[in-house]
């Protein structure tokens, strides 16, 4: 299974997460936005350090089936020229924001070399207000384990960081385990 979490702005648990990850010796991969490298530079650094995979989610994350290709492009060009320029990082996974697509803008992210990455298991953990705990959140996670998972969790909830150790340890004890999205 992969872990893979969308950062589109920071509520403080990113170095929690990436605590965690680096103690249980998994990898993940971090979506970023480019105002999200522009807040958090440090972090997105730490994350390139420690081996995890950092992908394009979009300049500003506008719904790409709505844009036009050209301003796709746009959307990914800017972003990775930052992450060039700031840390000679090429990426070259694209998950579009809110998951919105068209077969069109799939075919064109592609031509553009980007591979997109979907998730198979999300739950709403983008709204903070909205947190379920973290043992609900771990038992919710768990029990939708399953072979080749693609997980999309977001760093924004105190639930997923605190989770997170428990979570690892209970996907391995179930006998999976942790790999890059094209593994999965």
């Amino acid at each position: 299974m992969a872990l893979t979490f969308d950062e589109g702005y920071e509520n403080g648990y990113t170095a929690s997460i990436l605590d965690t990850l680096k103690e249980k010796g998994v990898q993940a991969v971090f979506f970023i936005t480019g105002d999200y490298l522009d807040a958090e530079p440090e972090l997105v650094g730490r994350m390139i350090e420690e081996g995890h995979i950092v992908g394009n989610h979009s300049e500003n994350h506008p719904s790409f089936p709505t844009i036009s290709l050209d301003k796709q492009r746009e959307e990914l060009a800017a972003l990775a020229k930052k992450m060039e320029d700031q840390f000679g990082y090429t990426m070259t996974l694209f998950r579009p924001p809110c998951g919105e697509f068209s077969e069109r803008m799939l075919e064109n992210v592609r031509n553009f070399g980007y591979k997109t990455v979907f998730w198979s298991y999300a739950y709403k953990d983008w709204d903070p207000a909205g947190g379920i705990g973290a043992e609900a959140a771990c038992d919710k996670a768990v029990n939708a384990l399953h072979d080749g998972a693609i997980y999309l969790l977001h760093a924004v909830s105190p639930d997923n960081a605190a989770m997170l150790p428990d979570f690892i340890d209970r996907t391995r004890e179930e006998g999976y385990v942790f790999v890059t999205p094209e593994e999965a």
